[in-house]
């Protein structure tokens, strides 16, 4: 019979092996979990967010083979994949909201060892930083 201090051993030995193993480049869909959102707005110093104040979801699952980013009730398509440097950097542009002049770009760079995520989205007078990490299903 295990203990709980050998149980939570040999998972954290799992989690890390299979995080290990995985490669974030783009190969298969990941789900990737939103840690920490900033929203900077011009003339105004920017500021920590709960990601539902800025329309972003907890969760998204990235799925580069079909050049696609869903949230819950949303997509948005990538429209440029690149590897460089160890990272997978994805490119696109959103209109946001219907009939609100709310439209961005943005770039998701996910680290291909760690899947440490960034994400930048810039639209008219506001950018939005935020910071994650991603992991296959």
């Amino acid at each position: 019979m295990f203990t709980a201090k050998q149980w939570l051993t040999m998972a954290g030995v799992m989690i890390f092996s299979s995080t290990a193993s995985a490669a974030f480049d783009g190969s298969s869909k990941v789900i990737c979990a939103t840690q920490s959102v900033n929203e900077c707005v011009m003339g105004k110093n920017c500021e920590s967010v709960l990601p539902s104040s800025v329309n972003i979801p907890d969760f998204v699952t990235v799925d580069a083979g079909n050049k696609v980013i869903e949230g819950i009730g949303r997509k948005t398509p990538i429209e440029r994949i690149e590897n460089l440097d160890g990272k997978l950097i994805l490119q696109g542009a959103d209109d946001g909201v219907e009939k609100e002049r709310d439209g961005m770009g943005w770039t998701m760079i996910i680290d291909n060892e760690t899947g440490k995520m960034s994400l930048t989205a810039a639209g008219d007078g506001f950018a939005i930083v935020l910071f994650g990490a991603c992991i296959e299903p």
